[in-house]
């Protein structure tokens, strides 16, 4: 029987990076997602809203996946509204496909605050967990919607007799416009501000984060371990941390960003100096520049997302990813992370959407 995904959030970083994968693969591949304003080239899109069960209903009524893959979430203002509104999507979605009986496999996307807290105890003193990371880390007090997610996947699965898997990647670096976790993106934009304006590439973050060792999760690599553990009976059922497969000292890629671009890096100084506080104010030196270069977005909050690049950046502890587990069952994939932002700089100039 041939394989149909159906992607959930496919607009997303995620999403839209797997869903290319996918249809190269040649996949039958929808694409769920509330608006559909960026599709890819060969996805069948659906519009839904995943809290409203019966539009869900309407929506999929013709449609009966083999393979769904769930990249989304939404951000309420506390945890508790994250638990109740995530988990209610999850759950909404898998009630509606459950009469179909056509799922085999659900793929569902978390990251790391399943290890260092939710936002609003991120990273603080309790939940520090020792590093690298590893899937067996036991789940902490806090409550957190990546479980609510976990759960409502583990009793649908229970219920209706398909394979899970949940996958762990570290910040996506990856091609997307208007998502709300986009470092790779936001330090592009922010790079080109500098460069506009003579100004230097600052640091925003910690010291652990500057001189520690890091690693980040490319989409395309996230894309290809999806479906490599949909796919492979020997990886069903099991959670998977998932990066490029490389490590690095944030201030030696902080200066290869900067090269890349012609400014100057300025490393750090002794204090944290967020970036959400430095690109304040710069909405008008951005629609000048698009004005001027012809880019394709002139509204600044829809490409930068400096609250989460500072989230990441400011951690008091290195933060590395254990990868041995899906390395042992078979998943080979690597990227180097310099070419992850280097291929993403180069494809947001040849869309217009940097100068």
């Amino acid at each position: 029987m041939k394989n149909i995904a159906l992607v959930i959030g496919s607009t997303g970083i995620t999403g839209s990076n797997l869903a290319e994968e996918l249809i190269s693969q040649n996949w039958t591949t929808y694409g769920l997602a509330r608006n559909q304003t960026a599709p890819v080239s060969g996805l069948i899109p659906v519009k839904a809203d995943l809290l409203d069960e019966e539009s869900l209903s309407e929506a999929l009524k013709d449609l009966s996946p083999t393979h769904v893959f769930f990249t989304t979430w939404m951000r309420k203002d506390t945890e508790e509204e994250n638990i109740r509104v995530n988990g209610t999507m999850v759950r909404n979605l898998l009630n509606v496909l459950s009469p179909k009986q056509s799922v085999q496999h659900v793929a569902l996307v978390t990251g790391l605050k399943h290890y260092l807290g939710p936002f609003e105890a991120y990273a603080k003193q309790g939940t520090l967990p020792e590093t690298p990371v590893r899937e067996e880390h036991p789940r902490l007090e806090y409550p957190n919607f990546y479980y609510a997610q976990e759960d409502a996947v583990y009793e649908a699965a229970a219920r209706d007799g398909f394979s899970w898997s949940v996958h762990r990647p570290h910040t996506v670096i990856g091609y997307a416009i208007g998502n709300l976790m986009n470092m790779g993106i936001t330090l592009a934009v922010y790079a080109s501000i500098c460069k506009e304006t003579g100004a230097k590439f600052v640091w925003p973050g910690s010291e652990a984060q500057w001189n520690g060792l890091s690693d980040v999760t490319g989409a395309r690599i996230l894309a290809k371990q999806l479906i490599w553990a949909s796919t492979t009976e020997e990886a069903r059922n099991e959670a998977f941390n998932v990066t490029n497969g490389d490590v690095f000292r944030w201030k030696w890629l902080w200066t290869k960003i900067a090269d890349s671009f012609g400014i100057e890096a300025d490393g750090y100084n002794g204090s944290v100096r967020p970036l959400e506080q430095e690109m304040e104010g710069k909405q008008e030196i951005w629609q000048k520049m698009a004005q001027q270069y012809g880019l394709k977005e002139a509204d600044l909050s829809r490409l930068s997302s400096a609250w989460h690049t500072d989230l990441d950046l400011g951690r008091p502890i290195e933060v590395m990813t254990d990868m041995s587990k899906s390395r042992k069952y078979g998943f080979t994939a690597f990227e180097s992370t310099e070419d992850s932002f280097t291929g993403l700089f180069q494809k947001l100039k040849q869309e217009r959407i940097i100068p």
